[in-house]
């Protein structure tokens, strides 16, 4: 890959976490990764400068600003990011660097908070102003009435000046964060992945009084403009904030030189894990204001300051257990249980282990010491087993040749490391089986829980997909056990279940859970051959001719419906009445060819429904942007994908246009 080649490449890449990061607080990858990619945009850039171009994200400070929580407001002074270091040489050298402009200075090292960055501007002593980071050099968000709702806001100084501005960084502490997903389980919502995620969304939200419950902090941390006292130094600001009921950094330390520093740096590594919130690094600033004035800045980072960040953090714990669970295709998923660790703001205690070849590779046997960290700060994953300290008689572990469900013999599939139950019959893959089929990607039978699932396989009502609807047959059986609840709750139910009877056989199809085959290909196999029957009919020659489908599942699809089980379960769901047939009646085929993708909340339709239509017209629809993507049907919060459009050169459209390209 040539040098050009690979700047666009990472440009692209950086832009969609960058958005991800700053404007959705979404995620996808660590600090850290998104560090190394940054990194090597910048060593290219530096070796190929005429490649450098103004909307490279070397040149730039943050995200951009929105108006989601509030109006958006100028900077009074921009919100720099800081120069990222991730070595002792490099940390060394900005401190000579410093010795070597200036005499004797004094150096301020302190923790780097992990949340969103936020100003505070003092008229007269009263708080006026809170704003977001927003691009860090014109605008940020207006969040005063939010900032309000946060306890360690101080609306009043008790020794006013005319004008004090000071920065800081709005994060959640463990406990917070923990009490925000517990209560966001029992209301049946989505948890958040980390303290940061939910610091930063919390800050932006519409309604304040979320602010106040989810019980936000504030650690302030720099000056950024006073008027009517001048200080000298960093502390003595510090030092007036404390006066003032500001909370500022805790346990910063002043240091004179390079051994100093870094011996701080490695003190605040070594107790990182016992804070009582989350850290991505320590700063190392110039205690001097005059000497930091001086020393200036360029357009995106300040140059009397820089951020050592620290490498992803991992910790030691003991493999307790491997728990065991099957799969609807009959695979066996080991998951390792370790004593209860502290990672990225949340509590692990499990992680996934693949499967044999895993285990083997690193040799984990239970009772081990075990590495975990997290991957992209969310999922928990385990990198590597500490041998000096494994116990006697530790042996590595190995998934049983018996199902761990039913008893039945396993085997390990030829093409791969998968361990799989040799049974048809096995519970835990019908229920998986049944709780795939009935879900919104397939029959969309709302009210069908896993908990009726696996009551009523057990019970022996469902030993098959088609058993489903025979269901009704039962009724006064299943209300006088309490399967489903009462008459009322079963009743609905059943309806339930007899409504979906006439779902699209595309629905159908994606529920019968054939390998490789999602809802994106069940609905271009039945838009191709319009039935169940005709694919049932069909060669592999004749599948392989549907777009997207290749050879591997071509093949799948014909092994599944030439297999006498599979055979009987379809004619039985036939004699049910369950619909086989293509529902579609293609309005005109305008899209043909054509796909699209649909981003935002547009103005008088709903995301399905511009899809159907779209689909109807004989267009496709895909979930992510591409260059195989013709246009972006875009509305209001369009986000990440509208930006890679841009990126890509892909036509977007609103809603109004679209359906004057039907017209």
């Amino acid at each position: 890959m040539s040098a050009i080649e690979e700047i666009n490449k990472l440009k692209k890449e950086i832009e969609y976490h960058i958005n991800r990061y700053y404007n959705l607080d979404e995620p996808e990858i660590s600090d850290y990764e998104y560090d190394m990619m940054m990194n090597r945009l910048k060593e290219l850039e530096s070796a190929n400068p005429e490649l450098i171009t103004e909307d490279s994200p070397t040149q730039r400070v943050g995200g951009k600003a929105s108006n989601k929580a509030g109006r958006l407001v100028r900077h009074n002074v921009p919100m720099l990011s800081l120069k990222d270091v991730f070595s002792k040489e490099e940390v060394v050298a900005f401190v000579k660097d410093m010795q070597n402009a200036f005499e004797n200075p004094e150096f301020v090292v302190e923790y780097k908070i992990d949340g969103l960055s936020m100003s505070l501007r003092y008229d007269n002593g009263k708080l006026v102003m809170a704003e977001t980071r927003g691009d860090g050099v014109e605008y940020g968000e207006d969040v005063t009435a939010n900032a309000l709702m946060i306890r360690d806001v101080v609306s009043t100084l008790n020794d006013p000046i005319e004008y004090f501005e000071i920065r800081g960084e709005v994060y959640m502490t463990n406990e917070s964060f923990d009490n925000v997903n517990k209560r966001q389980e029992l209301l049946g919502k989505k948890t958040f992945a980390n303290p940061r995620n939910c610091a930063a969304g919390s800050l932006r939200q519409l309604d304040a009084q979320v602010v106040k419950e989810r019980n936000l902090s504030l650690f302030i941390f720099n000056l950024q403009e006073a008027r009517g006292r001048e200080f000298l130094t960093h502390t003595d600001c510090y030092d007036y904030m404390k006066s003032q009921g500001i909370k500022v950094i805790d346990n910063y330390k002043v240091c004179k030189n390079e051994d100093e520093v870094w011996q701080a740096i490695c003190e605040i590594g070594e107790k990182r894990g016992e804070l009582g919130y989350d850290i991505d690094g320590a700063v190392v600033k110039l205690n001097s204001f005059s000497q930091r004035e001086k020393a200036g800045a360029t357009s995106k980072v300040p140059k009397w300051a820089v951020a050592y960040k620290y490498p992803p953090e991992e910790k030691e714990t003991i493999l307790t257990d491997v728990e065991l669970t099957v799969g609807r295709t009959g695979r066996i998923n080991p998951t390792a249980v370790f004593n209860p660790i502290r990672l990225c703001g949340t509590t692990v205690s499990r992680a996934t282990m693949h499967n044999q070849d895993f285990i083997d590779e690193l040799d984990i046997g239970i009772g081990d010491t075990i590495v975990v960290y997290k991957s992209g700060e969310i999922i928990p994953k385990i990198k590597e087993v500490v041998r000096s300290k494994r116990p006697s008689g530790t042996v590595t572990y190995k998934i049983p040749n018996v199902c761990p469900v039913c008893g039945a013999k396993t085997h390990r599939d030829d093409n791969s490391a998968n361990i799989v139950c040799t049974s048809p019959t096995c519970p835990a893959q019908l229920e998986n089986h049944i709780i795939n089929f009935v879900g919104r990607d397939a029959m969309d039978i709302k009210g069908f829980g896993a908990t009726y699932i696996i009551d009523l396989v057990r019970e022996g009502y469902l030993k098959d997909i088609a058993d489903i609807y025979s269901l009704r047959e039962y009724r006064d059986e299943l209300i006088d056990k309490g399967i489903i609840g009462k008459e009322g709750n079963t009743d609905k139910l059943l309806k339930v279940i007899e409504d979906s009877k006439s779902n699209d056989a595309n629905m159908l199809l994606t529920g019968l859970g054939i390998p490789g085959i999602g809802k994106g290909a069940a609905k271009s196999l039945i838009k191709h051959f319009k039935s169940i029957d005709a694919i049932m009919n069909a060669d592999v020659e004749a599948i392989k001719e549907v777009e997207d489908i290749g050879e591997i599942s071509a093949k799948s699809i014909y092994e599944y419906f030439h297999n006498d089980k599979n055979i009987d379960i379809i004619n039985r769901l036939v004699k049910c009445g369950v619909n086989m047939e293509s529902n579609a009646k293609a309005a005109s085929d305008i899209f043909a060819g054509k796909t699209f993708v649909i981003t935002g909340t547009l103005p008088t339709m709903g995301r399905k429904d511009v899809a159907k239509l779209i689909e109807d017209n004989g267009g496709k629809c895909s979930g992510s942007v591409s260059k195989k993507t013709d246009y972006l049907v875009a509305g209001e919060n369009a986000g990440s994908k509208l930006d890679k459009a841009n990126s890509l050169g892909i036509t977007v459209i609103s809603e109004e246009e679209l359906l004057d390209m039907l017209n």
